[in-house]
């Protein structure tokens, strides 16, 4: 099962930014949507984190709505490996291409924390603490792999980096 999803320590902003830190299911993946996008370069760097945490929102707000969505823990965990594998193959996928793959990670990811809107008091703080803390981990992704990059054989650490959370994400599914 994927490890983020009960609220035990508060209900607003702090709450919201600790949630994808501490859900290590979650850090993994907004690293790895950082990473990527700097390994795909130009407008990606912007564009695929952006997009996850556009479509996260509205897989949040698909939850809160509690209609159902095929297993949310599988997707997530799903998400996990797939990350680490785009990351480890490195090779530069069709930016649409990508932005579809991320985005439906996305979904699964908002509406896992959608469906837990509803009991929490302070959902509008809650959100905005989620989204920056999930921007802020897409921000540390970019910045790693901007530094990765930049140094001898860091594209291949990031490579190794990769395949330990695809390796992750596969004990994630087989749990």
């Amino acid at each position: 099962m994927a490890h983020a999803h009960s609220i035990e320590n508060g209900s607003g902003f702090l709450a919201g930014i600790s949630h994808p830190v501490l859900g290590f299911d979650h850090l993994l993946a907004m690293v790895s949507v950082g990473i990527l996008s700097t390994q795909m370069g130009g407008k990606a760097i912007w564009t695929v984190p952006l997009t996850f945490i556009g479509v996260m929102v509205l897989g949040g707000w698909w939850g809160m709505q509690g209609t159902g969505l095929a297993p949310v823990e599988l997707g997530i965990s799903f998400s996990v490996f797939a990350l680490g594998l785009a990351l480890a193959i490195e090779k530069k996928l069709p930016q649409g291409f990508t932005l579809l793959f991320v985005g439906i990670f996305a979904l699964f990811h908002g509406y896992a924390h959608g469906l837990e809107m509803p009991g929490i008091a302070q959902p509008a703080l809650y959100t905005a603490g989620f989204i920056t803390g999930t921007a802020g981990i897409h921000i540390i992704g970019i910045l790693l792999g901007i530094i990765f990059m930049g140094i001898r054989n860091g594209d291949r650490f990031l490579r190794y980096v990769g395949a330990g959370i695809a390796g992750i994400g596969v004990h994630l599914l087989i749990q």
